[in-house]
């Protein structure tokens, strides 16, 4: 490992953990761990969903950054945040940096989701279209921050944003401190690497299982090859997962800690969000609702079990809707 990331992996602990929870808690409510009985007798399991698409951005992702922008050291700010994004990481940064009166510059593709884009400037974000995917705009990131003095707010390497979006793993322990298996998304890790670390602290014996898109396998690869990996470049319906490679401190709090991981195929993904609606009648992205969708491809191994399924993320557009949810 690095000596850069060895020293930010040293910072991702409980410690920190509970420092966080009143940040986040003043400016964000606990969000609700829901059973919905249809779809417990339809798995034949105790089944909860965590409704992290009820948070003001529609996505955990926020817990991360409220943690941020409230406790990172002031000179890092002054000059305002640059953030590379597709989406949820984007509308959270530009969201909570409204709330401390940050400039927030928000990088996204050139071909990035317009309703994405208009919530983005709604929520008070400068929006810059750059590139043709998202590691074209995270390279812009890089030259905005050097040239024009803006912190560069990485998505997945910033232990703030892994010890804000744990207060969600204490909530599910909280609500449910007898749960069996939780399954979460992994596009660059961060939600279940956080999600690991409350696991490892409180109880080792529970099942992390990670979800991810048969086309973009880059956690999964790396898991089962032991190493990093970044993955070709693939089209995905599940922008949330659409990750080449995972991000570097996610890979490793991960690596030892997850049970298993669960790769879904584009008719599973998009059927997740028929799920969601069908069952918890919640509308969720494609990520968010993975979660479901991989349920439901490993139920017999979860039958009997309690069980949490993590709906990461509420933010789809009608025209995804009607276009891949048929």
């Amino acid at each position: 490992m690095e000596p850069f990331f060895e020293e930010q992996l040293h910072q991702v602990n409980m410690l920190e953990v509970f420092k966080s929870r009143p940040i986040v808690y003043a400016h964000l409510s606990k969000t609700h761990l829901s059973d919905y009985p249809r779809l417990s007798d339809m798995m034949d399991a105790e089944v909860y969903v965590k409704h992290e698409n009820h948070l003001p951005t529609h996505s955990f992702k926020v817990r991360g950054v409220v943690n941020f922008v409230f406790r990172a050291d002031p000179s890092l700010l002054e000059n305002g945040l640059v953030v590379a994004t597709r989406g949820n990481h984007g509308l959270a940064v530009a969201w909570a940096c409204k709330q401390r009166g940050i400039l927030c510059n928000v990088v996204v593709p050139e071909n990035n989701d317009p309703m994405v884009n208009e919530m983005i400037m709604a929520y008070g974000g400068q929006l810059i279209e750059y590139g043709s995917d998202f590691y074209e705009a995270q390279g812009y990131c890089e030259e905005l921050a050097e040239n024009a003095g803006y912190y560069y707010l990485r998505q997945g390497n910033e232990p703030l944003l892994l010890t804000g979006i744990a207060t969600m793993g204490l909530e599910i322990f909280e609500d449910l401190p007898d749960v069996d298996t939780i399954i979460m998304p992994v596009g660059g890790g961060t939600g279940c690497a956080a999600l690991a670390l409350v696991i490892r602290h409180i109880n080792p014996s529970v099942e992390l299982i990670g979800v991810q898109a048969e086309r973009m396998p880059s956690f999964y690869q790396s898991w089962k090859q032991r190493e990093k990996v970044t993955v070709p470049p693939a089209n995905t319906i599940a922008a949330g997962l659409a990750a080449r490679s995972v991000f570097d401190i996610p890979y490793y709090l991960l690596r030892d800690a997850i049970s298993d991981v669960v790769l879904l195929t584009e008719e599973e993904l998009a059927s997740g969000v028929k799920l969601a609606i069908e069952y918890t009648q919640n509308l969720a992205e494609v990520a968010g609702a993975a979660s479901l969708a991989a349920a439901f491809k490993i139920k017999d191994r979860l039958r009997g079990k309690k069980v949490v399924l993590v709906m990461t993320g509420g933010n789809i557009s009608s025209t995804m809707l009607l276009e891949h949810i048929k």
